[in-house]
């Protein structure tokens, strides 16, 4: 394994801690604007989906975690291939591959519960009268 193995995967973590990061913000977001709008009550619509969002902001986190320590490792699997330390920087990168794997799965994982949080607000829809 050469140097530049390793090094292909820094783009790719790169977009992907990225595309974590603006998933972040959306619900950081999505969170103040429900915050700002129910006032002091909440619909029951609201509470359903405020167990949603907790689990998501968990997993995010998780799947930031994740990335980053897939990061580091590819970094450190440079480093070991750098001083010429193959062995070590090929377990290394296999490790930065399963952190990596791991991050990507609770992705998977997250995208299935934001598609619950649509499913509930569908059938809050369906539950309103059609105007004629």
């Amino acid at each position: 394994m050469t140097l530049t193995t390793p090094g292909l995967l820094f783009p790719a973590i790169s977009l992907l801690l990225l595309a974590y990061t603006n998933r972040f913000l959306v619900l950081a977001q999505l969170i103040r604007e429900l915050n700002a709008r129910e006032g002091d009550q909440l619909r029951p619509l609201v509470v359903a989906q405020i167990d949603n969002l907790k689990k998501r902001i968990k997993l995010i986190r998780l799947m930031q975690v994740w990335g980053v320590i897939a990061f580091l490792l590819c970094t450190m699997s440079m480093f070991a291939l750098f001083i010429d330390v193959a062995l070590f920087g090929v377990v290394l990168f296999g490790a930065s591959l399963c952190c990596l794997t791991l991050s990507l799965l609770l992705s998977l994982y997250e995208i299935h519960i934001s598609c619950d949080a649509i499913e509930i607000e569908l059938n809050n829809i369906e539950k309103k009268p059609i105007q004629d």
